[in-house]
């Protein structure tokens, strides 16, 4: 049953614990900055949907028995994360920003040096960041067996945070650290102690936190930061997550396919799709007829291919949907 009377709640009346709170970020024992986590001003704005399209969601959950779900930066801004490509409030729109590509990360010392120092900063309140209504009411359809399998374009861990089980992240996942060199695998977590051994009297204040983790820091501020190597063989230490210009790993594109096969209907919550890595699975859905819904805060690139489109956010919508 959809609660109207909860839905009909404007958005800021909607208990919703980031909203009063406030994070103190710490690099070693040292407070780097203090950031309102309640002035979510990069959140886009959303009029809610109205009943008769509420409705037609709920018929769209309740017919499909085997859901594949796709998520994207829009489900996280509500989560207290930026997004880079919201008109208006996404990085894109407010700052000069661009992440990190792939090939500039491999190909230089300063560039990684670069990143490290900003991720270090960042790190801490990234990192803390947890799931919101949305994460959970994806969780709670996971368990009682509507969502069959969901894929995660995000890097911030929120969805294994809220305790999902069928959960591929497309792009990897910036609490895991790579070595390009033989493959070992280290929590970010633990890196970031071996960082504060490396640069005990380094300091820099942080700015904004990005998506992806990282801040933005002047480049004189990070010219005696340290940047360690594998402990096993020298190699180089990069995020386990697909930098842009790089690719998703062959083997993981096919698995998502397979399970897409064994899905009966497809919902995107809270991505726009212009990024093909997640954009090529809607293709797929349309060639095999699957019906698709999506949730998001303005257009998409697949808003062609779906049976239904609701503006709206997603956690003012789906935790009020009933996945039995």
């Amino acid at each position: 049953m959809i609660l109207w009377k909860e839905f009909s709640m404007s958005f800021p009346q909607m208990l919703l614990p980031w909203r009063s709170l406030s994070q103190r970020v710490t690099v070693g024992n040292r407070a780097a900055s203090s950031v309102p986590v309640g002035a979510l001003d990069f959140v886009p704005s959303s009029s809610s949907a109205d009943r008769g399209t509420l409705e037609q969601l709920q018929t769209f959950v309740s017919q499909a028995s085997r859901l594949f779900v796709l998520t994207g930066a829009g489900l996280s801004t509500e989560s207290g994360i930026p997004d880079y490509r919201s008109e208006r409030v996404g990085l894109y729109a407010r700052t000069n920003r661009r992440p990190m590509q792939h090939i500039e990360f491999m190909r230089s010392s300063k560039a990684r040096q670069r990143y490290w120092a900003r991720n270090y900063v960042g790190w801490p309140l990234f990192s803390s960041h947890m799931p919101n209504s949305a994460h959970y009411a994806l969780r709670d359809w996971e368990e009682k067996g509507k969502v069959h399998w969901l894929v995660t374009q995000n890097v911030d861990a929120l969805h294994s945070k809220a305790g999902h089980q069928s959960l591929t992240e497309l792009h990897g996942c910036s609490h895991r650290v790579v070595c390009m060199g033989c493959g070992q695998m280290t929590a970010r977590k633990e890196l970031q102690k071996y960082f504060a051994a490396l640069n005990p009297s380094w300091e820099a204040s942080a700015g904004e936190v990005a998506p992806d983790g990282d801040v933005f820091l002047e480049d004189e501020q990070v010219l005696q930061f340290r940047v360690p190597s594998c402990r096993s063989c020298g190699g180089i230490l990069k995020p386990a997550v697909t930098f842009f210009g790089d690719s998703v790993d062959r083997a993981v594109v096919q698995f998502v396919h397979d399970r897409l096969a064994e899905a009966d209907a497809v919902l995107v919550a809270g991505s726009s799709l212009q990024v093909y890595s997640g954009y090529r699975f809607l293709l797929t859905a349309h060639e095999r007829r699957l019906p698709v819904a999506i949730v998001n805060i303005g257009p998409t690139r697949a808003d062609h291919l779906a049976e239904l489109k609701v503006s709206a956010r997603c956690g003012e919508v789906l935790p009020i949907l009933n996945a039995s």
